[in-house]
């Protein structure tokens, strides 16, 4: 695979961000959503993330983005600072590369920049390629909420793993 390059997102990103996020809607496996989202209704969600505190980083390849990775905050109260939630997603056309784990890799790497002490990810127990990614870098389940999504009639499980990465 040629060289990734991470950098933080921009506004002209986000119908690049938007196509990869629709791509996994009809696997049922990675989001929750059941209907493709807009540009525009993730406008709020695209402001709500800072370089340096809150990033949301693409990645490129050949100038291509393939992929991107996102902090949010977890819980929104000032003692949960240091906890983010992460989301990572790979575009169609460069899964099976490796790219999730690069990706990955760089985000942790950047945690201590960020402030960040603790990783949490939020997977469907069904997702079994996220949860086995996730436990290579060392993430461990830390909550599994069975049954509280609903996808086409069929109830999945949520599991939480979570890192201490500082």
């Amino acid at each position: 695979m040629s060289e990734l390059t991470m950098r933080d997102a921009r506004i002209e990103d986000l119908p690049a961000i938007i196509e990869i996020y629709n791509s996994t809607i009809p696997s049922r496996m990675v989001t929750a959503d059941t209907e493709p989202v807009t540009v525009e209704s993730r406008m709020p969600w695209f402001h709500a993330h800072t370089p340096g505190t809150r990033p949301l980083w693409v990645g490129e390849i050949n100038g291509e983005i393939c992929g991107w990775v996102s902090f949010q905050s977890f819980y929104g109260r000032p003692a949960y600072l240091g906890t983010v939630e992460i989301s990572v997603y790979v575009s169609e056309r460069f899964r099976g590369q490796g790219l999730g784990q690069r990706l990955l890799e760089k985000a942790m790497d950047d945690c201590s920049t960020l402030q960040v002490h603790t990783i949490l990810g939020f997977i469907f127990g069904h997702n079994e390629p996220s949860l086995k990614l996730f436990e290579k870098y060392g993430f461990e389940r830390w909550g599994h909420l069975p049954k509280v999504a609903v996808l086409d009639g069929v109830e999945r499980d949520l599991i939480i793993v979570g890192k201490r990465v500082g």
